[in-house]
């Protein structure tokens, strides 16, 4: 018996922000001393760097539980199955929800709670509950669902992903730049079919690591430092993930007596392009596999931007509806999930579609 993916889901909230946008905004570094370079140069960089031109933000009517809501009606719908038949409800975040203009994280109900009163379901066997792990939180969750199913304590899961990083911004933290919006969701079911997870690997590095993301004052000099802003260590994030993803994500591949060249997608939590591209270049070196097919890696990135626990069942929802030029999935196909996020945590999952 397997753990299938049968119904994926997805909200993309309507504000863009182009990088552009930012051209108004002073910036200054961790020790609140003015950056020397014109904020329009420190856009242009910043996309060199990470390949975002844009990014989107939800309505000041919309939170997070709203946009998990949204996606989970959709992945609902997409498998059309019966909601009262689902045994747990997972929702996989890092604030809560955040009302527009506050920085207060609420979280009280859960956010899966109020996602199962928003979508009616009254089956009290229906079990809903949080995950915070960082971005790598929805595929977590995966894996956790996956879990429960093998265990035959559960045969329909409800796994979302969703976050409104733009109300917990440092409009003057040039990494503010990164973080965007959005929410996705899947349905899993345990099936007897070839199809499913086939194997995953997680692991947590919490001593020095543990800070590289955070939340901290602004770097604004005159803010008030009562405030937390969500902040990361860019280059610690980078060098951590450079030598740790691919490891995991072998790791995951060996479980599954899977070797690279038979991997077809690899969908990646879209941090940062160029990140995204060496962990691939890296995965490859341990196989000693010196070319990349081509259409092995989508990206939707550079116009949504890293909306943390939210890219990969984005983009996957994408991939599955034809939406991404070039790259398409077909059954029997294997791909591999993988992420990286604050904790600072790591997961990979082999999955044949």
């Amino acid at each position: 018996m397997k753990s299938v993916i049968t119904g994926v889901g997805r909200y993309i909230p309507t504000i863009v922000k182009t990088n552009a946008d930012f051209a108004l905004h002073k910036f200054y570094d961790e020790n609140q001393e003015p950056i020397p370079l014109n904020p329009e140069v420190i856009a242009r960089k910043f996309e060199s760097i990470t390949g975002i031109e844009e990014r989107r933000y939800t309505t000041s009517d919309l939170n997070c539980s709203d946009m998990a809501t949204i996606a989970a009606e959709d992945a609902i719908q997409d498998a059309a199955c019966d909601r009262e038949t689902i045994d747990q409800i997972i929702v996989a975040h890092n604030f809560g929800d955040v009302i527009k203009h506050t920085i207060q994280t609420d979280m009280i109900p859960s956010i899966a709670s109020r996602v199962k009163h928003s979508l009616g379901i009254k089956n009290p066997n229906c079990v809903a509950y949080d995950i915070i792990f960082g971005c790598p939180g929805w595929l977590q969750g995966l894996i956790q669902a996956h879990a429960f199913m093998q265990a035959g304590m559960a045969k329909k899961c409800l796994v979302i992903g969703a976050e409104a990083l733009s109300r917990v911004l440092d409009q003057h933290d040039r990494d503010s730049m990164i973080f965007s919006d959005g929410a996705g969701a899947t349905i899993v079911e345990i099936q007897d079919s070839n199809s499913g997870i086939l194997s995953f690997s997680a692991q947590s590095h919490c001593e020095d690591e543990v800070t590289y993301l955070n939340l901290g004052k602004s770097n604004f000099p005159e803010s008030d430092p009562r405030i937390r802003y969500v902040k990361m260590k860019g280059r610690k994030v980078y060098e951590y993930a450079i030598k740790n993803v691919p490891l995991a994500m072998k790791d995951c591949l060996d479980k599954a007596n899977v070797s690279i060249t038979d991997v077809k997608k690899i969908f990646i939590h879209q941090a940062n392009e160029k990140l995204d591209e060496a962990i691939v270049r890296e995965l490859f070196k341990l196989y000693e596999v010196s070319e990349m097919p081509e259409h092995l890696m989508p990206m939707n990135i550079h116009k949504l931007g890293n909306s943390s626990v939210a890219t990969i069942p984005t983009l996957l929802s994408m991939v599955k509806r034809e939406e991404m030029n070039g790259y398409t999935i077909s059954e029997g196909d294997i791909v591999l999930f993988a992420s990286v996020g604050a904790g600072m945590n790591i997961n990979a999952v082999c999955y044949r579609v």
